[in-house]
């Protein structure tokens, strides 16, 4: 099963599983095809849109865990 840590960029993200878009959507990060946002780390997103990073990163590895089992 894959892990993510706060240091995963968000493009490497999308590549492990695409259906966490819903979960960055939903903080306001809503450009995620854009170049910037491909090269940002999920706790530089996070920061940006005034999130905590490691809630992100753990909503993120519990949806990877249901989901890719």
């Amino acid at each position: 099963m894959a892990q993510v840590t706060k240091d995963t960029m968000i493009g490497d993200l999308l590549r492990i599983d695409a259906g966490v878009a819903p979960i960055l959507m939903s903080i306001g990060m809503h450009c995620l095809g854009c170049p910037s946002s491909q090269g940002e780390t999920i706790a530089e997103a996070a920061m940006v849109h005034g999130i905590d990073p490691a809630a992100l990163v753990a909503e993120i590895n519990n949806f990877l865990e249901k989901n890719n089992k």
